[in-house]
């Protein structure tokens, strides 16, 4: 496979959040995603959660993961040059239920649309921007034993919305780097999809230039950075390789996340994007298919501070 079509579709989307129980209850209780796993980030030498939701095995392209930052006191601003906007998939025929569901849980819902699609906007507790987007034909097998019943639930993310200054690096990268190619505009947004297009497989570029530049550190509130898909190790080194070629060279060695492996590329417009390949047991590698997202998995790099992890950590109520 050509490096610049490896590209397949998104893996996940992982945010730097607040409270990690607030998090939890937002993403499980509320929006009705799994719990697919409670871990701890990988980087650092402080602990911090790493919680994962999506379907009931966490399938590539149905996973949101979150750092929660706000026991480490570190804040991060919203600005320019970052990924702004999560948007997640919902059948079409949903939208009233969950205008209705986020209504009476108190969480303000702004209609909109956008590129002929119907959204509902609203914002996680933290303040990161979400999307519901109707879509007729998503065949993602949803998370089967949630709160949400099963023909309204998310079946996975539709996209993600990229905050710039000008289009023009962006697009040279997202053409020429990411296999990815331009469908559309709407004012001052334009959209890229990835391989053969469609939900799951979205990047948009909303042009900001009087916007002030946000952070790219951890911090509460922000996107950290959108995965996507590619087949193999060895693919994921030509993507890495070819990228540096073109000359994005701030792109990293491939870093192992237990569940799967990573090489991260800062784009142009100042988002991270990370070229992700799973490995084969998955989310299984720890626990079983029945129990999963159960207890929390310290990671291996950490296995020999089990007792100070868990106590540092913030209690968590499943």
């Amino acid at each position: 496979m050509e490096p610049n079509k490896a590209i397949q579709r998104h893996h996940h989307l992982t945010l730097c959040v607040g409270d990690a129980q607030e998090d939890y209850d937002f993403h499980t209780k509320l929006l009705g995603m799994k719990s697919v796993k409670k871990t701890a980030l990988y980087d650092g030498v402080v602990p911090i959660y790493h919680l994962y939701y999506g379907n009931d095995v966490g399938d590539e392209s149905t996973l949101v993961t979150c750092f929660p930052m706000r026991q480490s006191g570190r804040m991060g601003r919203r600005g320019t040059n970052q990924t702004k906007t999560i948007s997640l998939s919902v059948p079409e025929e949903s939208l009233e239920y969950w205008h209705t569901r986020l209504h009476d849980a108190g969480v303000k819902v702004e209609e909109t649309s956008r590129f002929g699609e119907r959204i509902l906007r609203f914002e996680h507790p933290c303040g990161i921007e979400y999307e519901l987007v109707g879509v007729a034909d998503d065949g993602r097998t949803p998370h089967t034993a949630g709160p949400v019943p099963i023909e309204n639930a998310i079946r996975g993310t539709h996209g993600v919305t990229v905050s710039v200054r000008d289009f023009e690096a962006s697009q040279e990268f997202m053409q020429d780097g990411w296999n990815a190619r331009q469908t559309q505009e709407d004012g001052d947004h334009i959209r890229f999809e990835i391989a053969e297009g469609g939900t799951g497989r979205i990047v948009d570029f909303v042009l900001e230039p009087g916007l002030a530049p946000g952070t790219w550190t951890f911090g509460e509130g922000i996107v950290h950075h959108t995965a996507f898909q590619v087949e193999s190790l060895d693919v994921q080194d030509h993507v890495k390789a070819y990228l540096e070629g073109l000359g994005y060279t701030d792109t990293s060695d491939r870093k192992d996340r237990g569940y799967f492996d990573s090489v991260y590329v800062r784009t142009p417009a100042g988002a991270m994007f990370e070229a992700t390949v799973s490995k084969p047991a998955g989310f299984t590698i720890d626990e079983t298919v029945g129990l999963l997202g159960r207890e929390f998995q310290v990671p291996p790099v950490f296995a020999d501070q089990r007792e100070w992890i868990m106590g540092y950590l913030e209690p968590l109520r499943y």
